[in-house]
């Protein structure tokens, strides 16, 4: 347990910096997405505008890796699935924490949609990661969705979370309920830190940055955003102001 909170306090080192993640994964899911195609270049954007944490799959470590700075953390993502399958929110375990940490894992991430017919394959898949996260030392972060017909429901949200928590999780990812009361009410009933998901592409930036800080202003530890950050073409500025607001920086002059 002495490993795991070392590495926790490399994530969390105070109250006042949040974490800056970005999720890498989209490949296996989407394909090479816009933004995606050259991902060693865009990690070397990314580290240099000053995100904390990037989140990859094990292969594609070979690409992010070489790219961090000492202070840039590696999660590997060890759930998958594509969407070349019937399946497609059926997340499958593809590799062990073991392998992770050989890989130079900071971090390891799973994927459970709750709510879908494959739920308890997917709860399986979160049991055994945090066993072995426990054993080795090795942070847990889980992406808890909710996915099934109709809208998602705040006290389904809040759920997702507190499950994902109380089966070993110690970052829970999940997704905007709304408004900073819900996400304020998630976090309290949500015992480990909470980062807020990017979802879908907003096409507004000022909206995009509007959720970020009303999750942060309800206690969000931070953010794990993907698509919404490097679908925005050149990343290093949005990237770096991004950066500003959760290390706790004041926002740069404007020219």
């Amino acid at each position: 347990m002495y490993g795991k909170s070392v590495r926790m306090r490399r994530l969390f080192p105070d109250e006042r910096r949040k974490l800056f993640s970005v999720p890498l994964d989209h490949a296996v899911s989407m394909g090479p997405i816009e933004g995606l195609e050259d991902v060693r270049r865009l990690a070397r954007e990314l580290v240099e505008a000053g995100a904390d944490l990037l989140i990859t799959t094990p292969g594609a470590a070979r690409e992010v890796a070489p790219e961090l700075g000492p202070t840039t953390y590696l999660g590997i993502h060890g759930t998958v699935s594509t969407s070349l399958g019937s399946r497609a929110d059926h997340k499958v375990l593809v590799t062990t924490v073991r392998s992770a940490v050989g890989l130079g894992a900071d971090l390891f991430s799973v994927q459970v949609n709750f709510g879908t017919p494959d739920e308890p394959d997917m709860l399986r898949s979160l049991g055994i990661a945090a066993d072995e996260c426990r054993d080795l030392g090795v942070p847990l972060l889980c992406m808890a969705y909710v996915k099934k017909p109709g809208p998602i429901s705040p006290d389904e949200l809040r759920h997702a979370a507190r499950a994902a928590a109380d089966l070993g999780a110690d970052i829970v990812k999940t997704s905007y309920p709304g408004s900073v009361e819900e996400f304020r009410r998630l976090v309290q009933t949500t015992p480990v830190p909470v980062l807020i998901g990017g979802g879908v592409r907003v096409d507004n930036e000022e909206t995009f940055l509007s959720v970020v800080r009303a999750a942060l202003s309800a206690g969000g530890q931070g953010i794990c955003i993907g698509r919404n950050l490097f679908q925005r073409p050149p990343v290093g500025p949005l990237a770096r102001r991004i950066a500003r607001e959760l290390h706790g920086n004041p926002p740069a002059p404007q020219p």
